[in-house]
């Protein structure tokens, strides 16, 4: 099959994971970086606009620095890492790029850049202008100023929130592998490929969390969370190998994840968020109204827990998991004060006239 062809995919974000782009002794793949680049020309001239989202960073720069551990010792050795090997990732980029007479862009974005909602529009309105001025955006986590704490942790969820706020048509995540098998093909010889997934939740339990190469932070684990925040926005998903010349030519095997219905723009957002404020706890009935709907009502919830504000983003849990992400109509005081009452209740006990729910329906996306 083909992968994503101009044709029917007018944007396409590709990610390129680290062990395609630097060798083990830590310089850049430049031969075979520049198939992928004359791929990416070709589909240029076809009228399709891409954007990369490229890991690399702190692998360059640990060799750079003579650090320990691909420059995954400490944070410290992460960031500084990362911030040395990005201004050679960008320049090998560049240059390539410009090979072909295709300008290139470097955005660097945190976790807080696509789940805060004006950021997003702002990073949307970026992208969505540099595509259409012919410019190849190259995307990477600013690694340089991201902990633990607040970070995508792996560019493979990263290419699929990118691929909402470019309003993409395509993800393909280039690989070690050449798609989603049934076992670990390292490790079982008689491990069957899956061309196609209907569905994320029906393979999860296939998917292995170790990184091949050791450079990269990901596994097939990282891929299975990028397919489900991509296909729930409406987004084919591709796995494809980087282990051949011309990676995006031709028939290639791959796997693809089959795009849900598209949802509409915030709700796509709401769906692919990665961080919460808090959580409100329902009971069944409320989680099958939500699944019918509605909107999330007091008298369905049964427990609060994080410290949230009106307006901060919160998952919806029900007794079988996660149902729903949206946003809180209420401050997380003032939703325990609500807990199972009935909304001719609530003006008495909050002393003011009550808002028509604790998350409405219209800020509010099913998982």
């Amino acid at each position: 099959m083909t992968l994503f062809a101009p044709a029917t995919t007018t944007r396409l974000v590709v990610k390129v994971g680290s062990a395609l782009l630097v060798d083990p002794d830590g310089g850049v793949r430049r031969d075979w970086l520049s198939t992928l680049v004359a791929d990416i020309a070709d589909r240029a001239v076809a009228g399709q606009q891409v954007v990369i989202v490229s890991s690399g960073a702190i692998a360059l720069g640990a060799r750079r620095l003579g650090l320990a551990k691909g420059g995954r010792a400490s944070l410290e050795d992460a960031q500084a890492a990362a911030a040395t090997g990005q201004i050679v990732l960008a320049q090998v980029w560049s240059e390539l790029l410009g090979g072909h007479d295709i300008p290139a862009a470097q955005m660097l974005v945190t976790l807080g850049d696509l789940e805060d909602r004006r950021r997003y529009l702002n990073a949307a309105a970026t992208l969505g202008r540099l595509a259409g001025l012919g410019v190849v955006p190259i995307i990477n986590e600013n690694d340089s100023v991201a902990t633990e704490e607040i970070r995508f942790g792996d560019n493979d969820r990263l290419a699929a929130r990118v691929a909402q706020a470019a309003g993409a048509h395509g993800v393909v995540l280039l690989s070690d592998v050449d798609g989603l098998y049934d076992a670990n093909p390292a490790h079982d010889p008689a491990a069957r490929h899956i061309p196609v997934i209907e569905r994320v939740d029906a393979v999860a339990a296939m998917a292995d969390a170790r990184s091949a190469s050791g450079m990269g932070s990901g596994g097939m684990v990282s891929k299975l969370a990028a397919a489900r925040i991509a296909v729930g926005a409406g987004i084919p998903l591709a796995i494809a190998s980087g282990r051949v010349d011309r990676p995006l030519s031709g028939e290639r095997r791959h796997s693809l994840f089959v795009a849900e219905r598209t949802a509409p723009a915030r709700k796509a957002w709401l769906a692919g968020g990665l961080t919460a404020a808090g959580a409100i706890h329902v009971d069944a009935g409320a989680a099958a109204a939500l699944a019918a709907g509605s909107s999330l009502l007091a008298a369905g919830a049964t427990a609060i827990t994080g410290e949230f504000l009106r307006g901060d983003l919160v998952t919806v849990e029900g007794p079988a998991g996660t149902v729903a992400r949206g946003l809180s109509e209420y401050d997380a005081g003032e939703a325990r004060r609500l807990l199972g009452r009935r909304s001719d209740e609530q003006a008495a006990i909050l002393g003011y006239a009550p808002r028509a729910a604790l998350v409405h329906r219209n800020h509010l996306a099913l998982l």
